[in-house]
């Protein structure tokens, strides 16, 4: 699995430079495909050595190799986190692959790899775009949603597991309706928000309903917890709106991570079983 693991972060590592194209050029309505990668200050088109995930960053000392024009840290961050997300999504998802006692059920947990792996980038991309713009494109959005769903219900197929599809199919209809409520009934949510909960819904649900219940409820306690700290810090007031989607994600992934020990750990706090 280590060799899963380090495959899967490089690999993450080239999906890392390319959401920083799409974190770039989605919110400004731009092509995400042509023209090539090119300093914003000069124009100097980007070359394959100047374009190596974190280490074309740190040889060139965060600068142009024409203007010297600084290059944003969050370029390497962006590529470095997300070698890490996808090795450790490949830790978490990957066994499953080998411990399957059939191809069929191989190819079941490839596929649930596989989708997860896509909503971690999905996860890295939209979260660096709502802090930036306040907004959850369609464009990244819908697909993803659409994505998931045809990995997903391919997976559950292969094995037969129709209750687990159903599972999903409810996590994604509820978590949206909750939050379309939220944003009718408080105004002070975005319908992006709404579209991003039924992404998170099908994902977290598909892998029960602990996960569901944890994740939701940790976008909140997230988000509550990092507005106190930008009220005590004076760095917002309690009418200031703040981007909810990177802690919709954020929870998301404390779901999927830890939502099944901390679900069991509730349940026998409470004594309910």
């Amino acid at each position: 699995m280590i060799v899963v693991a380090v495959l899967s972060g490089l690999f993450g590592s080239l999906i890392g430079s390319f959401l920083n194209v799409v974190i770039y050029r989605v919110p400004l309505r731009k092509s995400i495909v042509a023209p090539p990668s090119a300093c914003p200050h000069c124009d100097h088109r980007i070359t394959a050595w100047e374009n190596i995930p974190v280490i074309s960053w740190l040889a060139l000392r965060g600068k142009c190799s024409s203007c010297h024009a600084p290059i944003s840290i969050r370029y390497p961050l962006v590529e470095a986190g997300t070698a890490i997300f996808f090795a450790v999504v490949a830790l978490v998802f990957g066994p499953a692959i080998f411990a399957a006692e059939t191809a069929t059920g191989a190819a079941s947990a490839a596929l649930a790899l596989v989708a997860f792996l896509v909503f971690a980038g999905v996860s890295v991309a939209l979260a660096a775009i709502d802090l930036d713009t306040s907004t959850l494109p369609n464009r990244i959005v819908l697909p993803a949603l659409v994505t998931g769903i045809v990995l997903l219900a391919t997976s559950t197929a292969l094995i037969g597991d129709w209750g687990q599809l159903a599972r999903a199919g409810i996590g994604m209809g509820g978590l949206f309706v909750v939050y379309y409520l939220l944003a009718v009934l408080s105004g002070g949510m975005g319908f992006g928000d709404v579209k991003l909960a039924a992404v998170v819904g099908l994902h977290l649900a598909w892998l029960g309903w602990p996960q569901l219940a944890v994740g939701a409820l940790a976008a909140f306690v997230l988000g509550g917890i990092f507005g106190m700290v930008l009220i005590a810090l004076r760095r917002a007031g309690r009418r200031s709106a703040i981007p909810f989607g990177p802690w919709i994600l954020a929870g998301a992934w404390v779901g999927v991570f830890a939502g099944a020990p901390l679900g069991a750990w509730y349940l026998s706090f409470t004594g309910l079983v």
